[in-house]
């Protein structure tokens, strides 16, 4: 507890925030939302960049007020890609990861901040006070500031909500990719090989079979197991977009014989003209 007490009121709650968003984007309760988009775009858009603006400049008079809100926005831009890119060739990109990266990533530069400014004197330390917005305002567009300044200020201050606008606008519209549906069956061990092929006559077998919705809508699915075209098992399942279905399917072969096919078909909204999607493997039925 003194430690925290240590860290300045603003860098602490820097940290707390990112906790928070740390929690919101672990959890799939808040993933769809708006309050994710709502906790989770200042951590994306603002706090790492403010976090290395302080250790950077822990003086009040190393950068003017503006100026460092605009590095604190450009820096966190300009970030969070840098460790999509790192994470794309390690652990994969997920949003668990990239908020995991960001907060140890935030976490050292409060504490660097943090040691800088105890270093300095109290008056010299940049801290924000509740009325820093007025006074910002005040300072930036007062009658003192000649035409060039003011319009100089006006241009970055446009620049910097366009550029916030466009990367929230990417962070919470919905990405339309190639719609598409996984099917898939696994082996005894869950794994895409080591299938039973030799079954038994009347005796019953289990095959692990997966779908994973990438329609972008809810979708109805119907998968049936068939055996030289005759239909063993049937089952009907509805998934969500992005949701994933697996379960041990058992059925019972009623025919024995060398190299019979075993199909596995997936059919959608019940348009059982064709499969929508098919698998199979050759068996071995014995008595």
């Amino acid at each position: 507890m003194q430690k925290l007490k240590k860290i300045p009121l603003d860098l602490l709650i820097l940290l707390l925030w990112m906790l928070l968003a740390l929690v919101v984007a672990s959890n799939p309760f808040f993933s769809k939302t708006f309050i994710s988009k709502l906790i989770l775009a200042p951590v994306l858009l603002f706090i790492p960049g403010y976090a290395m603006t302080i250790a950077l400049y822990p003086k009040r008079d190393d950068l003017e007020t503006i100026e460092r809100i605009a590095l604190s926005f450009g820096i966190s831009i300009a970030a969070v890609p840098l460790f999509g890119l790192v994470l794309s060739f390690t652990s994969g990109i997920k949003l668990t990861s990239i908020m995991t990266s960001l907060f140890l990533f935030t976490l050292i530069l409060v504490l660097i901040a943090t040691f800088r400014q105890r270093k300095l004197h109290e008056d010299q330390r940049f801290y924000v006070r509740s009325n820093k917005l007025l006074d910002l305002i005040d300072n930036e567009f007062n009658s003192n500031k000649t035409v060039k300044d003011r319009l100089s200020t006006g241009i970055l201050i446009f620049t910097l909500v366009l550029a916030i606008s466009l990367v929230y606008f990417v962070i919470t519209v919905p990405k339309i990719g190639e719609k598409f549906t996984e099917f898939y069956i696994l082996g005894q061990e869950g794994k895409a090989d080591n299938y039973s092929t030799e079954l038994k006559f009347n005796s019953p077998s289990q095959v692990l079979i997966g779908v994973a919705n990438h329609e972008y809508v809810p979708v109805n699915y119907t998968v049936q197991v068939v055996l030289e075209k005759e239909i063993m098992t049937d089952i009907w399942f509805s998934l969500d977009h992005d949701e994933t279905w697996e379960q041990n399917v058992t059925y019972v072969p009623e025919k024995t014989g060398k190299n019979l096919k075993l199909e596995f078909w997936l059919f959608k909204e019940d348009n059982f003209t064709a499969p929508y999607r098919e698998l199979n493997m050759w068996v071995n039925i014995g008595t």
